[in-house]
């Protein structure tokens, strides 16, 4: 029988290592450590995969006592973000098997520590795609904990403690209170739910890089969970907004029901000559490997190409349209708290919210396999606290 160590008994463990590193196998060893590190004291239940194939399954698990600056949410909604699945399959190259995807999370505080002041019991909240910084350094001080060097993601990753981190397709999480958003009031927590990545992801790049000059010209490249979310909050600051894709099926979709002023179908060479030099700036959500080159020529003398898709692989970047028309090519990655709760704001203000198509957890890799082929209009919601249940 596989003997279980406590906290306590681990420390003991730990100090008379090489007692019993000779008395027990070096496998065997790990696993009792790993055992020992991982165990937490509240029961928690959500789907994970165990292995690159990205099949999800029923996963048990545990959760951290809350403590004095955290706060326990009961997991309502969860969306399901392309990063999920690039992380699943190991696509980028750094997943840590188990793995319980999710960081677009929508609940209701169960439990607040001492020194929480900001929520309390029974409030909505949500929670993205980081939990915790070291909150001490130059980045964290001016509230761009996404940036900080030691910043903790909501799943695969180390917390502070040593454990792994497990997401939001899982009954409850424990936030530190400085990781925890406050919703609105009239936003939904359904379709509110993908702006806790999505959407943060595309209003943060617009505030830095300037992009909000009512009457400029924005090109989204791309129209997707971030694409579709850009248009909406593109036209908010008031921009002249186009859409281009690969796809003819979504210009309908792009002018009609999101708002976008105009379609650029990058396959036909006429409508795309016809756009050549005519936008400020370029949101490029685009997550496979494409050209930039292209991109770059639809943009005007001082205009800005600022990528947000992740690539498995690097993408080619020619300099000489950069220097021939003294273009920006720039990144950005999320917000910070302070940042994404300023766009949860001016989502609420602007009736703005994801197209969604809600799922059970049952149909979470059903979800995943449509997702690789773009067959989602533009976000799949999770459906945790109706269809999430221990078995």
């Amino acid at each position: 029988m596989k003997k279980k160590f406590s906290a306590g008994e681990f420390r003991e463990l730990r100090i008379d290592f090489k007692k019993y590193k000779f008395l027990l196998p070096k496998q065997r060893f790990r696993e009792m450590v790993k055992g020992a590190v991982n165990e937490q004291p509240q029961k928690a239940f959500g789907w994970a995969a165990r292995d690159p194939s990205g099949v999800l399954s029923p996963f048990h698990f545990s959760r951290r006592e809350n403590g004095n600056d955290d706060a326990t949410v009961k997991i309502h909604y969860c969306g399901v973000c392309h990063s999920d699945l690039h992380t699943l399959k190991n696509e980028w190259g750094f997943t840590k098997y188990p793995i319980l995807p999710g960081h677009e999370i929508v609940g209701i505080v169960t439990a607040v520590g001492s020194s929480v002041h900001k929520f309390k019991v029974g409030d909505r909240v949500g929670v993205g795609v980081i939990v915790g910084s070291c909150q001490t350094c130059d980045i964290c001080e001016q509230s761009l904990e996404n940036y900080c060097p030691k910043a903790i993601f909501t799943y695969n990753s180390t917390d502070h403690d040593g454990t792994n981190t497990y997401g939001g397709y899982s009954d409850i999480i424990v936030v530190h209170q400085r990781f925890v958003l406050r919703f609105p009031e009239n936003l939904p927590s359904d379709a509110g739910a993908p702006l806790l990545c999505a959407g943060i992801t595309v209003y943060s790049p617009m505030k830095y890089y300037g992009m909000t000059e009512p009457g400029k010209h924005l090109g989204i490249a791309g129209l997707g969970g971030l694409g579709h979310i850009a248009v909406k909050i593109g036209k908010a600051f008031g921009l002249k907004v186009t859409v281009i894709s690969t796809s003819p099926k979504k210009e309908d979709e792009a002018i009609t029901k999101l708002g976008a002023d105009a379609f650029v179908l990058s396959t036909d060479p006429a409508k795309f000559k016809a756009a050549v030099n005519t936008m400020d700036y370029i949101i490029d959500t685009i997550a496979a490997v494409h050209p930039l080159a292209p991109l770059l020529s639809l943009l005007k003398m001082d205009g800005k190409l600022i990528t947000i898709g992740l690539p498995e692989k690097p993408l080619e970047l020619p300099i000489f349209p950069l220097v021939l028309g003294r273009k920006l090519v720039g990144g950005s990655d999320i917000g910070g708290m302070k940042e994404t709760q300023e766009m949860l704001d001016f989502c609420a203000k602007h009736n703005i919210t994801a197209d969604i198509e809600l799922i059970s957890v049952d149909n979470i890799n059903m979800a995943m396999e449509r997702l690789a082929k773009s067959d989602v209009k533009y976000r799949f919601v999770i459906d945790i606290a109706n269809s999430l249940s221990l078995s």
